[in-house]
């Protein structure tokens, strides 16, 4: 899906432009509605950014992580507009904040520095193609399998909620609650309170569509 493992990309080098920045897992770094403060680069740690309906449906459109850009970011660079979407650490995070007025001068300017950036814009929007092709096309029991496999970490567990798994396919809390229900039945994953651990890997990987 969006955020599928990917070999390391180049980060655009700033400095001594970029003004480092570090912060706490959990915390926000913007909301639907607030400006643009620069560009953002990662060089440690993970965003996640998502977008929510007006009736609290919420959706995880990516993840930025080094060497990737945020399209929200990018577009209100680009645009001058505010951010659409709510971007938030999704573990602890350093990384280094480009002025807007020096972002648009080195896109400008720095060839090395453009080239990076779009080929990163280009991967992004890569993503997001196959995002609207699996909401759209993709049942949610392969949604929800691959969503498992794809945070799950090497121990093949993960920590998650409901309502968490459920923005990460674009489903409702308790669609996802009957399907989980469904795979724990079948013998797919072992469920505890905020813990799920997966049994049965190959399984998932044929019902999501993934080659072993």
């Amino acid at each position: 899906m969006t955020d599928a493992p990917r070999p390391p990309a180049a980060s655009p080098s700033v400095d001594p432009a970029g003004r480092p920045f570090a912060c706490r897992a959990g915390e926000v770094l913007f909301r639907p509605g607030d400006p643009c403060r620069g560009f953002v680069v990662v060089r440690r740690g993970t965003i996640r950014v998502s977008l929510s309906a007006a009736n609290g449906r919420e959706i995880v459109l990516y993840r930025v992580r080094p060497g990737e850009v945020c399209l929200q970011t990018f577009n209100c660079l680009i645009e001058g507009h505010p951010y659409a979407a709510e971007g938030v650490a999704e573990t602890a995070l350093e990384a280094e904040m480009v002025p807007a007025a020096v972002f648009r001068e080195k896109v400008s300017g720095d060839a090395a520095f453009r080239d990076l950036v779009f080929a990163a814009v280009a991967r992004r929007f890569a993503d997001f193609e196959r995002l609207v092709e699996e909401v759209a096309l993709t049942g949610l029991e392969a949604r929800l399998a691959r969503a498992l496999l794809r945070l799950a970490a090497a121990d093949g567990t993960l920590e998650s909620t409901h309502d968490a798994l459920a923005a990460e396919i674009g489903s409702a809390r308790a669609v996802v609650s009957r399907q989980l229900a469904a795979f724990a039945r079948r013998g797919l994953i072992a469920r505890t309170r905020g813990r799920i651990r997966i049994l049965a890997a190959p399984a998932l990987r044929a019902l999501a569509g993934e080659t072993a």
